[in-house]
């Protein structure tokens, strides 16, 4: 699958609104009003039929009920909506499959979800990020490594990628990037987040390194991440596009849920030792009842009788893949270069290989 997007841009270089197309004042009010709210700025076509070029390269249509008529035929074309008041005349479904609508919305019920809607086209979303959870099977399992080699990786590949810190309690991983004096907004800074936060701005404000940006803990106080601040900081990094790789915590609390829901892969590092796959077959019990597609990262070395594939079976989940002996796993050496950047090695290779099955759609993400 192609998880790249590209900003549609008229052509004085500014993102293009969408285009309303209806001859009702109250209706155009509402939606003017709604666009105001989302930050975008729409061309209107009150009276005449759209233009042929305005109606191909709108982001997104919004058509009146009552100017169905007036853009019957015009070529078919995805995010068309057809927007009205009155849910019980039976001739608007009729209408809105006539010019090809993709969703029949009535105000004011369908506000908020217009609104969220139209703040898409304004931050320019594509495709939502591929959004990668890395947890530890016991502490110490190198799950924090693993997740910023994934980042890094990621980033030196070109692609747009953010690296969420969702343990509070783990260091931070800016210092095992060798980041903590980069400025940048932490998360006790984005603590109180409610609702919509916009994706543009919360990548600007983050700290970067070359191409990756950070979102991780300063040295204070704090260490809780409200649900909802979590819910709405992951949203917005989801809707930015690339690759998320969340560093997550072996409890599940609220927070956790709410970053649980938004992951598309989850992978579970457990070393091989019988003590080990014992803890992560409990972290494994808490993380799946929230995320469905979670899969074991085996770390060697491997004695006889526990391999990669017998780990996997033990824990009982699907095996992503082994990693074989590597000291900078488990104990990233102060003041080194951030793990993955070379490139080489095992770790490497790994992250390498897994992000090319994940983001190539394949069915399956398995070694």
């Amino acid at each position: 699958m192609n998880r790249s997007s590209t900003p549609d841009l008229a052509t004085d270089g500014h993102r293009r609104g969408p285009l309303i197309v209806t001859s009702d004042e109250n209706l155009l009010d509402d939606l003017l009003r709604l666009c105001a709210a989302a930050g975008t700025e729409p061309e209107v076509v009150f009276t005449a039929s759209p233009r042929v070029a305005s109606w191909d390269d709108a982001p997104l249509v919004l058509v009146g009920t009552e100017s169905s008529e007036r853009v019957r035929g015009a070529p078919r074309r995805k995010d068309v909506l057809f927007v009205g008041r009155d849910l019980e005349d039976a001739e608007v479904w009729r209408q809105a499959v006539g010019i090809g609508a993709d969703h029949v919305l009535m105000l004011p019920d369908a506000e908020t979800w217009l609104v969220d809607r139209l703040a898409d086209v304004a931050e320019g979303v594509g495709e939502p990020a591929l959004t990668i959870g890395v947890a530890g099977g016991r502490g110490g399992a190198g799950a924090s490594t693993l997740a910023c080699a994934l980042a890094v990786t990621s980033a030196r590949a070109g692609r747009r990628t953010m690296l969420v810190d969702g343990d509070p309690l783990g260091g931070g991983l800016d210092i095992l990037l060798g980041a903590e004096r980069t400025r940048g907004l932490r998360w006790p800074d984005l603590a109180d987040s409610r609702g919509r936060v916009n994706s543009g701005a919360l990548e600007e404000s983050l700290p970067r390194l070359e191409a990756l940006s950070v979102l991780s803990w300063d040295r204070g106080d704090c260490l809780r991440i409200p649900p909802q601040a979590m819910r709405s900081v992951l949203g917005a990094a989801r809707r930015r596009g690339g690759v998320v790789v969340v560093d997550l915590p072996r409890r599940v609390d609220e927070a956790v849920a709410e970053a649980l829901a938004q992951v598309d892969v989850g992978l579970l590092v457990v070393p091989a030792e019988l003590r080990a796959v014992a803890a992560a077959g409990r972290a494994a019990g808490a993380i799946t009842m929230v995320l469905k597609d979670l899969r074991v990262v085996a770390r060697g070395p491997f004695a006889a009788g526990l391999d990669d594939q017998e780990i996997a079976r033990l824990v009982g989940l699907p095996l992503a893949g082994a990693l074989p002996p590597e000291p900078a796993l488990a104990d990233p050496p102060p003041g080194g270069a951030p793990p993955g950047s070379s490139g080489r090695g095992p770790l490497a290779r790994f992250c390498t290989a897994f992000l090319e099955r994940a983001l190539s759609g394949a069915g399956s993400v398995a070694a």
